[in-house]
């Protein structure tokens, strides 16, 4: 510990002369430094003979021993967290304190590269109020929590050098993304006072969290060390032509591959040919795409500030992973993880890094609530901040095993029960969750999953041991899931119970995909059962208390995953108490969403009709009218479920085109103004790379004022557009509706 006051004291009289330390400059506080260019100076504690950070040692080290700001280094003072800083020189260099020393690193490791989830990077400094002069600094740094002197580091705060940012110029860019958009939101509510702006009602920014947090699904919103680690390439995780992406070829080939093949690829851990580009940052050649490929990020946070400087308002952030996909991968050696795959794990881990992007917004813009991005846990905290001009986010849950409420719980596990349902709310409410999918894909406790009869029916039977429970004798009602053939028609057996025990034990696949799964190979190569089925089970017991339990907490209740039987029996429990439903994936269930005051999602048409303009407008047109017809607020958002392997909207030119043969016209060209006209928008950048959306689609959340424009320039009139601006709105009154129904639910059930 003394020796580093005493090698301070060589350095000091090593670089003579004595240099009177300036006066402290003004600053704003420890928030106040993110995206400055400044110079660096420090001093051992009671000492004013000072020196500047420099390139030391041939460039390969910094070392305080500059005698004058002019020949210090130019640090681009980047914000990793609030108060921790990331400092990069002029030539692209970073201060990274290691083995007692400043080295000067062009490259750094992350705990995304290394696949180490206890990794800190070195290169991250927490600047604190110095304990020596309160107009002055001290760095901790933050991997090790030591401080830094003004020849290396110290676990004595007492020795903590007293640092100085001075502002400079000459600082290098730091890495990011370009908005590609000129001009400030601008507050502001609609002559009614209602509030102003889009919802996406259906949204995944986190699925990197997702499976394991490894690289089965690549990119990440935000990365503490920047762009290059939340977008780099995708070989590491995809392998050399993204031929060890099988999550992503599964999703993006099922319709195009058989079943033979399907398998093989599995067997092999690896595509048979070429799968896509890798590159990330800052080429990005394939990746994100949306619409054609299901496992890259595409709702970074510069594309998710881009959609809110194009009127997004409020969006719904889903907790979703899938515990089988991560398992599989994970089994078969084509992935690694950094923690366990079970579902509940990931869900926490994605709620927590939610607020961690709201925490880094905050730092980018100088402090706490001073960013754009603001989680929200109730309607009146999203209307003020909305009323703000900001972006608030919900936070939701979609995935399997909610819970832990199993089917089949896992070997020494006990099954749920009413007790621990009630629990799990209260815990997850108290973080902040308000909005709930009971089931996903897969058979759980609540009841069963949504019947997707693709890779979702072999998820689920993996998943659970059970066949799965397809019949045709089905309720007379729409299912956005739950319909159509049965594609393993080998591994459907109906059963008399849905809760029997199960015949097949699955408990070795973690470990053993191949060899767990290789005794229904068979089976899952019989053909498929043609004509309409549904799911022979509705909501459980226990789903049914789940249900009742969301509305006596005022909670939002989605809806559309649950397949008929459990559809027609919620609906039941939903009207028996006056209580609105959101079905984000876009089933009004012929109107009764909305006569209950619920909401569901509409969109865009993506092509335009050259013999009628303004065609692209139709279906939210329609879907306005009907729910006008059925007493509801006049307002639809979106529901674009990105990251959730669901697709985005394609092309209207081009070979990629989603509008055939039909000539299209009036394309995008810029610059244009956003549909409040206080925002320009410019030529949309992907690092190095131009975007051409007219050619390319909405191939990220950045390009929804594209997607809007295109509309617009079709001849959709901005009067016929504002239900879409309104659906903030829309979406407030039917959490407001839960929480007064919620309120009321629970005094009935007082004891009187």
């Amino acid at each position: 510990m003394r020796r580093a006051v005493v090698v301070a004291a060589m350095v000091v009289a090593a670089c003579d002369p004595y240099v009177d330390r300036p006066p402290a400059p003004a600053h704003d506080g420890i928030h106040g430094f993110a995206g400055g260019c400044y110079v660096m100076d420090a001093t051992p504690p009671g000492s004013s003979n000072t020196r500047w950070l420099a390139a030391y040692d041939g460039g390969d080290r910094f070392a305080f021993c500059a005698t004058s700001d002019t020949a210090a280094a130019r640090f681009h003072v980047r914000a990793a967290d609030l108060g921790t800083y990331l400092f990069y020189d002029e030539e692209g260099r970073y201060l990274v304190g290691e083995d007692d020393r400043f080295q000067r690193a062009a490259e750094l490791d992350s705990d995304i590269l290394l696949l180490d989830d206890t990794f800190r990077s070195p290169a991250e400094w927490d600047l604190e109020v110095s304990a020596h002069d309160p107009e002055r600094f001290q760095l901790r740094h933050h991997a090790t929590g030591n401080y830094l002197t003004t020849s290396g580091l110290t676990d004595d705060v007492a020795e903590a050098a007293v640092v100085a940012l001075y502002p400079a110029t000459g600082c290098a860019e730091f890495p990011e993304l370009t908005v590609d958009a000129d001009g400030a939101v601008a507050p502001r509510q609609w002559p009614d006072g209602d509030v102003y702006g889009i919802v996406e009602t259906h949204a995944h920014l986190m699925t990197n969290f997702g499976f394991g947090g490894g690289g089965i699904f690549h990119g990440a919103p935000f990365h503490r060390l920047g762009v290059e680690h939340a977008l780099p390439s995708c070989e590491q995780f995809h392998g050399e032509e993204g031929r060890r992406d099988l999550v992503g070829y599964a999703f993006s080939g099922l319709g195009e591959v058989d079943t033979t093949s399907l398998l093989a690829v599995f067997i092999a851990a690896m595509t048979p040919e070429f799968n896509h580009h890798t590159d990330g940052y800052p080429t990005f050649t394939d990746w994100p795409n949306a619409w054609k490929t299901s496992t890259h990020q595409t709702q970074y946070y510069r594309w998710i500030e881009r959609a809110y400087r194009g009127g997004l308002r409020l969006m719904v952030q889903h907790a979703t992973t899938n515990s089988v996909l991560c398992e599989l991968m994970t089994g078969l050696g084509a992935q690694q993880v950094r923690y366990a795959c079970n579902d509940m794990v990931a869900v926490e881990r994605i709620i927590t890094e939610t607020y961690n992007l709201e925490r880094y917004i905050d730092a980018q813009a100088g402090g706490p609530g001073r960013g754009w991005f603001r989680v929200v846990k109730s309607p009146a905290e999203a209307r003020a901040v909305i009323n703000e001009g900001k972006l608030a986010v919900l936070l939701g849950i979609e995935t399997s095993n909610l819970f832990d409420c199993f089917l089949t719980p896992p070997p020494g596990q006990p099954a749920c029960d009413a007790a621990k349902v009630r629990a799990e709310l209260d815990r997850f409410h108290a973080l902040g969750v308000r909005a709930i999918f009971p089931v996903h894909k897969f058979d759980n406790g609540f009841g069963p999953g949504d019947g997707d009869r693709n890779v979702g029916q072999i998820g689920s039977f993996i998943n659970s041991g059970h066949y799965s429970n397809m019949v045709t004798d089905c309720p007379a009602v729409y299912s956005v899931f739950d319909k159509g053939r049965v594609t393993f028609g080998g591994i459907n057996m109906p059963r008399a119970s849905y809760l029997e025990p199960a015949p097949n034990d699955m408990s070795t696949f973690a470990g053993d995909p191949i060899g767990t799964v290789a005794p229904f190979v068979g089976a899952l190569m019989e053909p498929a059962l043609e004509g309409d089925h549904c799911q022979n089970a509705g909501l459980t017991e226990l789903g049914e208390i789940l249900i009742e339990e969301l509305m006596q907490r005022g909670m939002i209740i989605e809806v559309d995953h649950l397949p008929r039987r459990s559809y027609v029996r919620a609906y039941e429990l939903l009207v028996a108490n006056d209580y609105p439903p959101a079905a984000t994936h876009g089933n009004s269930n012929g109107g009764l969403v909305y006569r209950l005051g619920g909401i569901s999602k509409g969109g865009l048409g993506r092509c335009a009709d050259p013999e009628r303009p303004g065609a692209m407008g139709d279906s939210l047109r329609a879907r306005v009218a009907e729910i006008v017809a059925n007493g509801g607020y006049p307002a639809e958002g979106f529901g674009f479920d990105l990251n959730g392997f669901a697709g985005g909207p394609r092309p209207r030119f081009g070979p990629d085109s989603a509008c055939g043969d039909t000539p299209q016209a009036n394309p995008i060209t810029y610059p244009f103004t956003s549909y409040a006209g206080d925002v320009t928008f410019t030529e949309p950048h992907l690092g190095d790379r131009t975007v051409d959306f007219n050619t390319e689609g909405m191939i990220h959340l950045g390009l929804l004022p594209e997607l809007i424009e295109d509309a617009r320039r079709d001849g959709v009139t901005d009067v016929e557009l504002e239900p879409l601006f309104r659906s903030a709105e829309g979406y407030l009154r039917m959490w407001e509706r839960a929480e007064a129904r919620g309120a009321a639910l629970r005094r009935a059930t007082l004891p009187r």
